[in-house]
């Protein structure tokens, strides 16, 4: 269990913000943490690798979504769609929020919220609402392309990846249980 519990930021054009998110919470998870995940814009019903495994093992990893379909493509466009989520965005905020104050999990990740926030799908004083209230002790995880320098003031590690070269240039898609 942790004494100080920090926060962190994967953030960036690079690929590997989640699957860096899903290794710490294996490694909390191996030393007796109890994590929870919760995905923005991956409902429950996206097939994801990451959520396969966990359900195969007998780690102590709890794994939400946002039960919402959203089409990165155009979705943005639907302004019922946007307001949508929006607001289960922000409930799942507040929910997550009560989470970290009460200490169910010594470890959240919250996976694309940084995204979300920098396309105004969520707000940063619902963020700051979760870093507020969490016990002292319960470490918190961001993830997302867009860190605004607002939200990085709030943390206590921010990590950048940086897209050099990717298959997606040339047109490659993505590759089950390697993308996705």
């Amino acid at each position: 269990m942790l004494e100080k519990g920090l926060i962190q930021i994967y953030t960036g054009d690079g690929k590997g913000k989640t699957t860096a998110a899903f290794g710490l919470a294996l490694r909390a998870a191996g030393q007796g943490n109890k994590v929870l995940i919760y995905q923005f814009l991956k409902p429950p019903s996206l097939d994801i690798g990451e959520r396969f495994a966990l359900q195969l093992g007998a780690v102590r990893i709890k794994v939400e979504a946002l039960d919402i379909h959203w089409d990165m493509s155009k979705s943005f466009a639907d302004t019922e769609k946007v307001a949508q989520i929006q607001a289960a965005i922000s409930e799942s905020l507040e929910k997550i929020a009560a989470t970290g104050e009460k200490r169910f999990y010594d470890l959240l990740i919250l996976d694309e919220i940084v995204f979300c926030l920098s396309k105004g799908l969520a707000k940063l004083e619902d963020i700051k609402n979760i870093i507020d209230r969490k016990d002292p002790a319960v470490e918190v995880v961001l993830t997302g392309r867009g860190a605004t320098q607002k939200l990085i003031a709030l943390a206590d590690l921010v990590t950048e990846m940086k897209n050099i070269k990717h298959p997606f240039d040339k047109g490659m898609t993505a590759r089950r249980g390697i993308e996705f």
